[in-house]
């Protein structure tokens, strides 16, 4: 049998990684000391500075723009968010007054809708009635004129003398 010695090393793997990671600490912070020193560090502060100051100004503006965007009547209107403020709250009695004339205006345009269909329904008929009375006049018209009587008493073979000499016109 075969034994092979290995060497002993009381350092674990967990002791070995934080020495690893205490060095390159103490690596980063004597790198950041000598930029200190360097004044390469003030430079990056003061552009971190005004990076940061630059991104507050933006977020302010774009506050400023939300808050004038819903702040303004034409957005509260589309967002529905003018009916709960306070100010608006006095208006609501003629707001509903609106939309029951709305509502009887839309009734009373149907109505005449309806009503001036009908008439136009009605006016048609009426014509109608005229056309067939016209013709009623026309066809009595030719059955009480001459020709109607002779031919009538011709079906019948009954003969129509007319007198020789016209008759006499009596005045009153």
């Amino acid at each position: 049998m075969s034994y092979q010695d290995h060497e002993f090393n009381p350092v674990t793997d967990a002791e070995r990684e934080a020495a690893a990671r205490d060095a390159e600490l103490a690596r980063r912070i004597r790198r950041e000391v000598l930029r200190v020193q360097s004044g390469e560090a003030e430079e990056d502060l003061r552009a971190d500075r005004e990076a940061e100051a630059e991104e507050r100004e933006a977020e302010e503006r774009a506050a400023r723009l939300e808050r004038r965007r819903k702040s303004s009547v034409i957005w509260q209107l589309f967002s529905g968010n003018i009916l709960v403020r306070k100010s608006f709250s006095g208006y609501y009695r003629y707001l509903a007054w609106m939309a029951v004339a709305f509502f009887l205006s839309i009734t009373v345009m149907f109505t005449a809708l309806h009503l001036d269909m009908k008439y136009s329904r009605l006016e048609r008929e009426v014509q109608l009635l005229q056309e067939r009375s016209v013709r009623l006049q026309e066809r009595r018209f030719s059955e009480t004129s001459h020709s109607a009587v002779v031919r009538a008493l011709a079906e019948r073979n009954i003969p129509l003398y007319d007198p020789d000499s016209p008759g006499e016109i009596i005045e009153e």
